[in-house]
């Protein structure tokens, strides 16, 4: 994340700066309140962490200027200072700053607080993006919706039974599923670039229409990835663009669209598949009937190796209820075989 530190000591900057870079951020230094909103007003950043005491413009008045202009998305305001009373904490908190540290700062303590700034700036530009995009792909198809809530639902199940298992467990943490959940709803992003003859046919591709249709992969994929690229820091955009890339990849390596193969496709594509083909074989489509969990259930078995990560099919077989239930909890046609 890039932090823009705002303080009118020279040594303080300097400590401050170094704490925050050896943690991983880039920093940008302005000396006092003027010149950091000279700097917000011609380059945007999400976080600032401003001393209070400062000439020409403190901490306080920077808060206030700060919460009194729009830009492009929220500034996180940390204020430092060695003012602890509980009336300057209100007052700080009234001006606009988000949080406080206490000096002189320990650098495990900036660290933490900034990495909760963090988690709440992630927020906002996680359900801004994600209601944004899938409501911008559920409006090329009435039965998108139905369709995202149960793939989200599958790749939740799929990661958390793979987060129980040893080889897994490190990857798939709380967050990691978290993240499944909310982006696994994009990974047809990239259909709204493909024209309606092809999107909306009534019936099957031939194949220069499925080549058309292939794209929408990396539309997806480019899509999502000059979001992340705009916030480098959000690591939900770099997962949501990996399950738009690589959900139509194969096992075996025979997918599209770049023919990755094994652990080389990101396990979030890897599960994603399995969760999209589940639900496209389970599902009515105006060229076939919806087909049953148990005949779904042999050609994900049978793909095992070859479509499909054999991991994932085997913590499909520990969940196949969870998914039954889902499936018929969001059901959109009878099932048939």
């Amino acid at each position: 994340m890039r932090i823009l530190t705002v303080d009118d000591n020279e040594m303080a900057l300097e400590m401050l700066s170094r704490a925050l870079q050896e943690a991983g951020h880039e920093v940008e230094v302005a000396h006092d309140g003027v010149e950091a909103l000279e700097f917000l007003s011609r380059d945007f950043v999400r976080m600032v962490i401003s001393d209070w005491v400062m000439p020409r413009m403190d901490g306080l008045e920077l808060c206030t200027q700060i919460r009194s202009q729009v830009f492009p998305g929220y500034v996180y305001v940390i204020l430092l200072t060695s003012r602890d009373r509980t009336e300057d904490i209100v007052t700080g908190l009234s001006a606009g700053a988000d949080d406080f540290i206490i000096k002189p700062f320990e650098p495990a303590e900036l660290t933490v607080r900034v990495r909760a700034g963090e988690r709440v700036l992630s927020l906002e530009t996680r359900h801004v993006a994600i209601f944004a995009l899938a409501n911008l792909a559920e409006s090329r198809d009435p039965e998108t919706g139905r369709h995202l809530e149960r793939i989200q639902r599958y790749a939740r199940i799929l990661s958390d039974r793979l987060a129980a298992k040893r080889e897994f467990g490190k990857i798939t943490d709380r967050g990691y599923v978290e993240n499944i959940y909310l982006t696994s709803p994009l990974h047809d992003i990239g259909k709204v670039g493909i024209p309606d003859c092809v999107l909306l046919k009534p019936g099957r591709l031939d194949d220069a229409e499925f080549q058309v249709m292939k794209k929408h992969t990396e539309i997806g994929g480019q899509t999502l990835a000059a979001a992340a690229k705009q916030y480098p820091g959000v690591d939900y955009l770099r997962m949501a663009t990996d399950i738009a890339m690589t959900h139509h990849e194969r096992f075996d390596g025979k997918g599209y669209p770049r023919g990755l193969a094994g652990d080389a496709i990101p396990l979030c594509g890897r599960i994603t598949a399995l969760a999209d083909v589940y639900d496209a074989l389970t599902s009515k489509r105006v060229y076939k009937e919806a087909f049953t969990h148990n005949i779904a259930r042999s050609i994900l078995v049978n793909e095992s190796g070859d479509h499909f990560d054999p991991r994932i099919v085997q913590a499909f077989l520990e969940t196949e209820e969870a998914f039954e239930t889902t499936r018929e909890e969001f059901s959109e046609g009878v099932a048939v075989g």
